[in-house]
């Protein structure tokens, strides 16, 4: 999963072209024990 910004402890990924494990493109965030999944709709 590539990471595609980091700040303040703060890690952002971006999932795309991979349709065998994620059907849509979607990012995730995570922050310590903390993690959100936002979905990017229509690209």
């Amino acid at each position: 999963m590539p990471s595609i910004s980091l700040f303040y402890g703060i890690v952002v990924y971006m999932y795309y072209k991979d349709f065998e494990k994620h059907h849509l493109p979607h990012i995730h965030v995570k922050y310590q024990e903390y993690t959100a999944t936002i979905s990017i709709t229509n690209g």
